[in-house]
């Protein structure tokens, strides 16, 4: 599969139990890599994940009906901070990896991004180079490291912190 045949589309509400089972998927394939657990959201209701398609940007990326891949565009709330992005739930399969996949998934969310918000920023495990050259080769900077920003069975994780300014500092797109 190459990405150029891979489909990207905003996820809605009909796609939720597509997108539970990849994101509990991923969650068991990558623990270190969200501030979430299997165990919190393996118990959460169908509906739940459907609400959370509606308060956020979620696209994946499909072969067929097979979706290989997510990642969601979360805008931040409150007046001082609502010109901010958080790019999120970035997960691919492991047979669409290497694929182009993940490029395809983080375009569209800067796509969208760029018509509601300044920049867009991201945090990815210190470890996961493919994942930080991606996000670099796609114009995010690194500009901090959280140190032990994640904690499970007693081993800590550091997350780079990057972000991609979609206007100049006047605000122009």
């Amino acid at each position: 599969m190459s990405a150029a045949e891979a489909r990207v589309r905003h996820l809605l509400r009909a796609d939720a139990a597509l997108y539970r089972e990849i994101r509990l998927e991923a969650l068991t394939q990558s623990p270190e890599a969200f501030g979430s657990t299997f165990e919190a959201e393996g118990v959460r209701p169908l509906a739940w994940f459907a609400d959370r398609l509606d308060g956020a940007a979620v696209f994946g990326a499909f072969d067929g009906t097979e979706l290989l891949g997510i990642a969601g565009l979360y805008i931040q709330q409150g007046r001082k901070h609502a010109h901010k992005g958080t790019l999120w739930t970035m997960y691919v399969r492991p047979n669409a990896r290497r694929a182009g996949v993940g490029r395809r998934l983080v375009e569209a969310v800067i796509e969208h991004a760029r018509r509601h918000v300044e920049l867009v920023q991201l945090s990815v495990v210190s470890g996961n180079e493919p994942a930080r050259r991606l996000y670099a080769t796609l114009g995010f900077v690194e500009y901090g490291i959280e140190k032990d920003a994640l904690k499970a069975d007693g081993q800590y994780w550091d997350e780079v912190l990057m972000a991609k300014p979609l206007t100049d500092r006047m605000g122009h797109r």
